[in-house]
């Protein structure tokens, strides 16, 4: 492999980190905007009314999205292992 087949390995890698990490990430800051507007409409300081919701949609975003998730990082494996069983 030269230095630019290794650079898009790299490259594709990061892709599909970012593809894999979005749906819970974004499921948390979405939870966690709702939940900051619904705090300060209400005055309500509590520190778990935030944990707490953002831990479940998480959790639940990821249940929902693993077979998204895992097809993403298998599709990636195979495509890194084809490059190095072929020499590049």
């Amino acid at each position: 492999m030269n230095e630019a087949e290794v650079m898009d390995v790299i490259r594709e890698g990061m892709i599909v980190l970012i593809k894999v990490s979005a749906p819970p990430l974004l499921a948390g800051m979405a939870i966690g905007l709702v939940v900051s507007i619904f705090q300060s409409l209400t005055q309500i300081q509590e520190m778990t009314l935030t944990f707490v919701p953002k831990v479940l949609v998480v959790f639940i975003s990821l249940l929902v999205f693993m077979p998204f998730m895992l097809h993403e990082v298998i599709d990636y494996t195979h495509m890194v292992m084809d490059k190095v069983a072929g020499g590049g």
